[in-house]
């Protein structure tokens, strides 16, 4: 089994950064793709970025040239950089990973979410 673990979330002024961690745990034997989700009151879950193994990333339209997706493939985190931070961001976002992680003698796919963590931008 694999535990996410997410920090960084909080209250912030248009205008404003924030920097969210995600940490990954568990009987880890690869990971894959790793990414930013959020939702909004009402809204669906929306994917914000997503980064492979290589580095390469991509971005909703929506938080192109703010936010910033990276990870540490040595410490299993992925993060995600919100600059210019508006209103419409406001959501509880959430990090999904994706890999291979050991059980009963091999390896096994698998989909993690995080716990979610709220971001509010207002004045």
């Amino acid at each position: 089994q694999v535990q996410l673990v997410e920090s960084g979330g909080g209250l912030v002024q248009p205008g404003g950064s924030l920097r969210l961690s995600c940490a990954a745990s568990g009987s880890i034997s690869s990971i894959n793709a790793m990414g930013w989700y959020r939702q909004a009151p009402g809204k669906q879950r929306e994917l914000v970025a997503v980064i492979g193994s290589g580095g390469s990333a991509s971005y909703a339209d929506s938080v192109k040239g703010r936010f910033t997706i990276s990870r540490d493939n040595g410490k299993n985190t992925v993060f995600l950089q919100m600059n210019s931070l508006k209103p419409e961001d406001t959501a509880v976002y959430y990090c999904n990973v994706n890999g291979r992680n050991w059980k009963d003698g091999r390896t096994w796919p698998f989909s993690s979410w995080g716990q979610g963590t709220q971001v509010t931008v207002s004045s």
